[in-house]
């Protein structure tokens, strides 16, 4: 079996930057070989797209396991989809573990359109401070990830987590986010128990912080930059039950994965 496959730096204009994401177009359904090339890959995620059927289909792998949500690998799909696959189309749709996703090609911005994160506050403020070192101002749980308010943009840019203690929180990953002096606000994402210890920039992660952000802020409209070690920035819209996250791509590499 051969397969195209495109590496694609999400989140950002240029390569060696934003979040890296590998993207396959495929009708395979074989969930383990799925898992093995994820892993082999390496990279925070493998996306598996299926346009085979009358409705698009989209799965998300990390090194580890396959995950319910992911924004990166989904704009890189949709990169992938607008400039390779149909070069007439602006618009992809999918289904997928969380429901019907979209993205839309907008000049060099690629958007994607997601469900709203349900969060509440929780109580794990003393956890928390013990596993970034940090004590938080408050913490809540969403559907998918713990995120932590923080008051300290410097501090979240030089936190140091300890992963052996932050892989025993609630929840996927952790969200720790701030305000910020030229952003809106910015984040970094940690999800040590799917083999990423810090995503570079994670789209899904948007999903908590847009309504969050938006209802603090009083604005609809944000500007957000993940401040990870590569970065990106994230151009977000808050909706009724819904948030527009869009981001530039660009592609690193493309290749064929042949397996005996």
């Amino acid at each position: 079996m051969k397969f195209d496959v495109y590496f694609v730096d999400a989140f950002t204009d240029r390569v060696f930057s934003g979040n890296p994401a590998a993207v396959i177009f495929t009708d395979m359904d074989d969930e383990k070989l799925m898992q093995k090339i994820a892993s082999e890959n390496n990279l925070s995620e493998t996306a598996f797209v299926n346009i085979s059927n009358d409705i698009n289909s989209i799965r998300w792998f990390s090194p580890l396991k396959e995950v319910d949500l992911c924004g990166h690998a989904t704009l890189a799909s949709g990169f992938v989809y607008f400039n390779f696959i149909n070069k007439d189309e602006n618009e992809i749709n999918f289904m997928s573990a969380s429901g019907k996703l979209s993205v839309r090609k907008t000049d060099d911005l690629y958007e994607l359109n997601f469900p709203k994160d349900n969060i509440k506050k929780i109580n794990l403020v003393d956890e928390v401070e013990e596993s970034i070192g940090i004590k938080p101002i408050e913490t809540y749980i969403g559907d998918i990830n713990l995120f932590a308010l923080i008051d300290s943009e410097d501090d979240l840019r030089t936190l140091t987590p300890n992963f052996n203690k932050l892989i025993n929180l609630d929840g996927q990953g952790l969200i720790v986010s701030s305000r910020s002096k030229k952003y809106d606000f910015v984040s970094r994402y940690f999800c040590p128990k799917y083999g990423i210890n810090e995503d570079p920039v994670t789209g899904s992660a948007h999903t908590t912080l847009i309504p969050f952000w938006s209802e603090k802020l009083n604005s609809s409209k944000l500007v957000a930059k993940q401040v990870s070690k590569r970065g990106g920035v994230l151009y977000c819209k808050n909706a009724d039950n819904r948030v527009l996250i869009a981001g530039k791509a660009t592609l690193y590499m493309k290749g064929k994965i042949e397996v005996s």
